[in-house]
């Protein structure tokens, strides 16, 4: 982890980055709009293994070919490419996912669309730009410092349906890096330091039918019974602590003269710590139902485990707010219920900022879109965390007589 150091960096170098960017935002725009075009819905692996190689040769096209190359194949989702750039060990890690929740054909009604400032279309948002943004970056650090980062590229295709397939290689490619970037989308702006955690429980219960004006007693319905699992599982939220329940659905019964053989109810749980986490366990390993005839079973599921801030994120963080204060733009942090891969890289106690992608809102709705103006000013960031030690250099103070703006000196 890079030390927590009071470090200036080079003001010219930023300004050439932001020269370069900002003279070539038309060619990120076109850049979007094709990935756009070139649709990765998560359930289509045909259009995921497609669109995966458009997105190598285009990555290929403008930032050169990797040093080295893996990819890792899928069965039934996107697959998965690492690539790592740069002459070094690699001393960042950076993760996006190409997959989107939009089915395929939807860009034939709904295509990428221009309206000055806002560029909208499907993906775009949740994370399309966040990939334009960061390759582009490294564009501007190559032809304007002259160099390319050393750093890890690892793409997925399959973050929107749980990054079951992605997950270990997600862990093991970032394992003993000292800082890791993840390019979803900013939160109105700003980068996101905190992720709750994400738990599945799906409890199912076994009755016993029987003829419900027969023979009432003879029953034991599983419908009354997930009724008292509702009950309890909504007192298990504790908001104060930042857990939520949610009862999201539920199943059950044949016909409304039968006592109920099955029924399921699957709940959505998010937390904020590893101890809610265990909680919660422990709360639906309590359950408990009034009929002794019932059999209940829990499958527990925790899809991401929290990501939860620390003083190396701090550290992150902080670099990542000084690189916006060059550039004039004061960035915040925010904690936020959704998950992200994110969660994983934290979980392994590795450092990692998330939020670096698109400056916009619509996430998975119709009204999902990007800022133009936060293709360059992002990328722009994303280069200065990536600019090596080197560039960086610690100054000291002007005298105090010292006229002049004091662009150099980032406070």
């Amino acid at each position: 982890m890079p030390p927590r150091l009071p470090i200036v960096l080079a003001s010219e170098t930023m300004r050439d980055i932001l020269t370069y960017l900002n003279s070539h935002s038309d060619e990120m725009v076109d850049d979007l709009e094709a990935y756009v075009k070139w649709e990765t819905p998560s359930d289509e692996k045909p259009l995921l293994d497609a669109g995966l190689q458009k997105i190598l040769i285009w990555i290929y096209s403008r930032i050169g070919m990797p040093t080295r190359e893996d990819s890792f194949e899928s069965l039934d989702v996107g697959n998965i490419a690492v690539l790592d750039y740069g002459q070094s060990r690699p001393q960042s890690a950076i993760l996006a996912h190409y997959d989107t929740v939009w089915p395929a054909g939807t860009t034939a009604g709904w295509p990428m669309q221009f309206d000055g400032e806002i560029l909208s279309g499907p993906g775009i948002f949740d994370m399309k730009a966040g990939l334009v943004q960061l390759v582009w970056a490294i564009r501007a650090l190559q032809q304007t410092a002259g160099f390319t980062p050393s750093t890890r590229l690892i793409i997925t295709g399959d973050e929107e349906t749980g990054s079951h397939a992605s997950r270990s290689v997600i862990e093991s490619r970032c394992a003993g890096i000292p800082a890791v970037y993840v390019f979803e989308a900013s939160s109105e702006g700003a980068l996101k330091t905190g992720r709750k955690g994400v738990g599945l429980f799906t409890v199912n219960v076994t009755g016993i039918e029987a003829h419900a004006g027969l023979n009432p007693l003879d029953g034991a319905s599983a419908v009354h019974s997930i009724a008292e699992v509702i009950t309890q599982s909504v007192q298990f939220a504790a908001h104060d602590e930042g857990t939520t329940v949610n009862v999201g659905l539920v199943s059950g019964g044949t016909r409304s003269n039968v006592s109920a053989g099955a029924a399921q109810v699957v709940i959505d749980v998010r937390v904020s710590s590893r101890e809610e986490m265990n909680r919660i366990d422990s709360c639906f390993a309590s359950l408990t139902i009034t009929d002794p005839r019932i059999v209940i079973q829990v499958t527990t599921d925790w899809n991401r485990p929290p990501f939860e801030r620390t003083p190396e994120i701090g550290v992150l963080f902080d670099r990542a707010a000084r690189v916006g204060l060059l550039m004039g733009i004061p960035l915040a942090e925010v904690s936020v219920g959704g998950a992200s891969d994110a969660n994983f890289v934290a979980a392994l106690g590795i450092p990692v900022l998330d939020g670096l992608g698109a400056v916009g809102d619509g996430a998975h709705a119709r009204h999902e879109y990007a800022t133009r103006s936060g293709l360059v000013e992002r990328a722009a960031l994303a280069a200065g965390l990536l600019l090596p030690e080197t560039l960086w250099s610690v100054k000291p103070a002007p005298p105090a007589d010292r006229t002049g703006s004091g662009d150099d000196k980032v406070e």
